[in-house]
């Protein structure tokens, strides 16, 4: 089992940028895709990004493409997710996961991750 720790999360205003991370222990190997989720008040959880277990392949959710860049840092045990030109529209509580049955090809569907972390609150005022 893995712990997953985010944090980096707060409030900004729309234009602002932040970066979330989160980090890992309790598993030596960091051969396993992650992902980024959100829960924005009174709305399920939903997919924002994913990254394969070396880095090589990402994924993302239309709303944020070209605004977020997700990416992990193995030898630290450390996944990122950076966001740039916030919205008020991104204000939600921002999940890490780990989906330890993938390396590649990384699962947008969070019922696909093992591992959650709990969560850093990102509010983005307009």
């Amino acid at each position: 089992q893995v712990q997953l720790v985010e944090s980096g999360g707060g409030l900004a205003q729309a234009g602002d940028s932040l970066t979330l991370s989160c980090t890992a222990s309790g598993r030596t190997s960091s051969r396993y895709a992650m992902g980024w989720f959100r829960q924005a008040p009174g709305k399920e959880r939903e997919f924002v990004a994913a990254i394969s277990w070396n880095g090589g392949r990402t994924y993302y959710t239309d709303s944020v493409k070209g605004r977020f860049t997700i990416s992990r840092d193995n030898a630290k045990n450390t996944l990122y997710l950076q966001m740039n030109s916030l919205k008020p529209d991104d204000t939600a509580v921002y999940y890490c996961a780990a989906d330890f049955g993938r390396r590649e090809y990384p699962s947008q569907e969070r019922t696909e991750y093992d591992s959650w972390g709990q969560g850093t609150r990102v509010t983005v005022s307009s």
